[in-house]
């Protein structure tokens, strides 16, 4: 019975009929609207992951759970049991109901990550054959079709006959007596076919007279010449009828021998909807879904923040009411009791039945319209005592009345109960009630989990400080505008604010003084002015919390607006760097196509040391004239770097990176090679892939200098005009493609005796074929006193069919 007067009390009714209209069928809607709460934990857990699974399903842009074409069945299966005969209509709405059921199960077939909604519908059977035999017999009007038997076929094509030879017949009477008809009109009466004819002129069409008009100006009269016919046409209406009866009666046999099938499907169907009703009800209150906690758990704090009062959510979107002020409701672990103070009409009864719904929706498998966490206890029963506090009826009836609740609300307590009490202790003498309120809550602190109650007796505020289950709270109440503001807050008691709002409102000033006089002996006044100053404290602290917020967002605005510029600067930068990249592309494409044209100039015909010292000459032309760090001498090279054979170094001269092979004797010369070409250089001329340069000690100035070039220069461009035909012309190139193998290592020999004194390179073109003569060239030149090594040419110049030698 208490549980039956806390849902009234807490307006639960109200919320499960907004539940009922986000149900898509009959069935949904009624369950939603007498919604069982659950009585365990289990129960409670399924309902919240089929919520869950329908919520992300719906709101993730999979799918929605479609529920058209389902009706309630539920009398026509009961009737269908009974072994009654269902009619066209039931039959019709069984097909369609099993139709859209097979369509919800396909929907969640197709995500199976719907584990829970998967599990529901894995037994769900939805006879496609019984509905198609329901479809075959039955059309979409609900009348049995002619198809359904061949009797009913040929019993419909008889009545269609003697239809037509009796409009014949009566279509030619009153031709014959137009005078006497009425109106040219073929009728029914009692299902025989009639005609209107005029009162007066009866006797002109002899016939049986059915009915007559209000007026009696009007005879519907059968004549006696299509008697026979109607008899006919009647025994076939009999014959119809019963055909149509049998085909009925096997359908329902037919549905009679699945039954606990059907009903159980329209369980899980119904089921589905109330999933999809919790899912689509929390979307709208933007809720979120809740965390179960243990409170004998070290840490286990129940958070509520910015909860909403659902029903007046609703009131605020459909009924254009206020604006819904959120509360916060943080419950330590150890609090058994919270005591909640304040004025009149200053939000306690709403934080109470805010409360009481959110744990409610949370049991039954609703989303909680809290900010996350929604981190709360399975309370096992919610009992509440929530009365009128504005009521002028504050008799002794009324206060027999609260205590008969409590006595009932404490029969009923558990362990893991949640007890909700408004004004506890009210209506009675207040010294008597303090008493009796704080005797309860030491009781209710013991035998319940958590106890929420409202009150204005001044000595519920010191129980917190007694013992360290009890907790203080109160509404906020603005003095300067004498209204509530609907906060809740924690840690502090309320003050009563009756003698401030009476001088505020014009009561005279002798009698304000001299009630707070009467107070004063009690020590009333010495606690309100503490809470006061602790209210005081409080403000401050809140307008310095809001400075502050202000400050932050002050200094996030400035961080933003200064990595905004940054970003805008790295962007800059990133596109100048890509200026300058493109611009360098385009100077090495150009220095390419230069260095190209020296090549193909030295291919062309004999090479001579003078031709190659010209080129060397032209190549160094071309690295000043391209090379960025011959343009620019800013960025000094870093010293301290001395090569070694095998080192990696950068040649700036002519813009190329190269392989040390050797280092000259007095280190003042190194042998470099880069690519197919090797030079012997100046120690000076090379630098680290870093940018070091090699560390000389100083010497003294020559006496003459006849060049500009340095001497490590010169022995470069002498070196280089020894070894010119490194590049690839006619005089290092031989052909010996299909000669044997004896003969081309002849060939081989006097093409190495000739190439000797011009050193450098010699290009072998043996062509790929099998491979034989490449390999016997290799073996020739392995052994060769004059070849120091030999590689495969670069694709562009013959690959694996070109064999380079490189001369000692």
């Amino acid at each position: 019975m208490i549980q039956s007067e806390t849902l009234e009390l807490l307006e639960w009714p109200r919320l499960c009929q907004h539940l009922a209209t986000f149900a898509g069928t009959k069935l949904g809607a009624i369950a939603a609207g007498d919604l069982q709460i659950p009585e365990t934990l289990e129960q409670t857990l399924v309902l919240l992951a089929q919520t869950q699974e329908v919520y992300e399903l719906e709101n993730q842009g999979l799918v929605s759970l479609s529920f058209d074409g389902i009706h309630d069945i539920g009398d026509s299966l009961e009737r269908a049991d009974l072994h009654g005969i269902l009619s066209a209509e039931e039959l019709l709405a069984i097909a369609t109901t099993l139709s859209g059921a097979r369509q919800l199960r396909r929907t969640i077939d197709d995500h199976p990550q719907l584990s829970v909604l998967n599990r529901l519908v894995a037994d769900l059977r939805t006879y496609p054959e019984i509905e198609q035999e329901i479809h075959r017999c039955i059309d979409d009007r609900a009348q049995v079709a002619d198809r359904a038997s061949t009797l009913l076929g040929e019993i419909r094509q008889r009545q269609h006959s003697v239809r037509d030879q009796i409009y014949q017949k009566l279509q030619s009477i009153m031709q014959r007596h137009s005078n006497a008809v009425q109106e040219q009109l073929i009728t029914k009466r009692s299902d025989r076919f009639v005609i209107p004819v005029k009162s007066p002129q009866k006797d002109a069409i002899p016939g049986i007279v059915h009915d007559s008009s209000m007026s009696g100006a009007t005879l519907y009269v059968e004549p006696h010449s299509i008697v026979e016919l109607n008899n006919k046409a009647r025994v076939l209406l009999r014959q119809e009828k019963a055909e149509e009866e049998a085909i009925l009666r096997a359908l329902t046999a037919k549905i009679t021998e699945v039954v606990e099938d059907l009903e159980r499907l329209l369980a899980i169907v119904t089921i589905l909807d109330l999933a999809t009703a919790r899912a689509r009800y929390s979307y709208w209150l933007n809720a979120n879904p809740p965390t179960f906690i243990n409170r004998g758990e070290e840490g286990q704090t129940i958070t509520l923040r910015q909860l909403r009062h659902p029903l007046l959510i609703w009131q605020q979107q459909h009924e254009d009411g206020n604006a819904v002020v959120p509360i916060d409701l943080i419950v330590q672990p150890q609090i058994k009791v919270v005591a909640i103070t304040g004025p009149n009409t200053g939000g306690k009864t709403v934080t109470l039945k805010t409360l009481g719904l959110g744990v409610l929706m949370a049991k039954v498998g609703l989303f909680i319209p809290a900010k996350v966490p929604v981190e709360l206890p399975w309370f096992d029963f919610v009992l509440a005592d929530i009365g009128d506090e504005q009521s002028l009826e504050q008799s002794l009836s009324t206060f027999s009345g609260h205590i008969r609740r409590i006595s009932r609300i404490l029969g009923s307590c558990t362990p893991d109960s949640l007890v909700l009490l408004d004004e506890v202790g009210a209506g009675t003498d207040p010294t008597e009630g303090s008493a009796l309120a704080i005797a309860l809550l030491h009781h209710l602190a013991d035998c319940s989990q958590l106890t929420i109650a409202t009150t204005h007796y001044g000595e519920l505020k010191a129980l917190k400080y007694e013992d360290e289950r009890f907790e203080n709270a109160s509404v906020e109440f603005d003095e300067a505008t004498l209204q509530p503001t609907y906060r809740l807050l924690w840690g502090i008691p309320g003050r009563s604010n009756a003698l401030t709002i009476a001088r505020r409102l014009g009561l005279k000033s002798e009698i304000v003084d001299q009630a707070a006089n009467l107070v004063a002996p009690t020590g009333t006044q010495e606690v309100d002015r503490v809470i006061a100053g602790l209210e005081n404290q409080r403000k401050q602290q809140e307008t310095k919390a809001k400075e502050a917020g202000q400050l932050l967002g002050e200094t996030e605005r400035l961080y933003r607006e200064v990595a905004d510029k940054a970003q805008s600067l790295k962007e800059r930068e990133r596109q100048l760097q890509q200026s300058q990249e493109r611009a360098v592309a385009e100077a090495i494409a150009v220095a390419k196509q230069e260095i190209a044209q020296v090549i193909r100039r030295l291919q062309q015909g004999n090479v001579t040391g003078q031709d190659a010292n010209q080129a060397t000459q032209e190549l160094q032309g071309i690295a000043e004239k391209h090379l960025p760090s011959r343009q620019q001498k800013a960025a000094k090279p870093k010293p301290g770097f001395r090569p070694k054979a095998g080192d990696r170094v950068r040649i700036p001269q002519i813009g190329q990176t190269g392989e040390v092979l050797a280092v000259g004797e007095g280190d003042m010369e190194v042998t470099v090679r880069f690519g197919l070409m090797k030079m012997t250089i100046g120690i000076t001329e090379i630098e680290s892939l870093d940018g070091q340069k090699v560390e000389l000690p100083p010497k003294k100035p020559a006496s003459t200098q006849t060049t500009k070039v340095s001497p490590a220069a010169e022995a470069t461009l002498e070196k280089v005009a020894t070894q010119a035909p490194i590049v690839r012309t006619s005089r290092n190139n031989l052909d010996i493609r299909g000669a044997r193998v004896a003969d081309a290592e002849m060939e081989l020999e006097q093409a190495i005796a000739q190439q000797i004194p011009l050193g450098g390179a010699l290009w072998i073109v043996h062509g790929k074929g099998t491979g034989k003569l490449r390999q016997g060239v290799q073996e020739f030149l392995k052994q060769h006193p004059q070849i120091s090594h030999y590689e495969l040419a670069p694709q562009n110049e013959g690959g694996s069919g070109v064999t380079i030698a490189y001369l000692k």
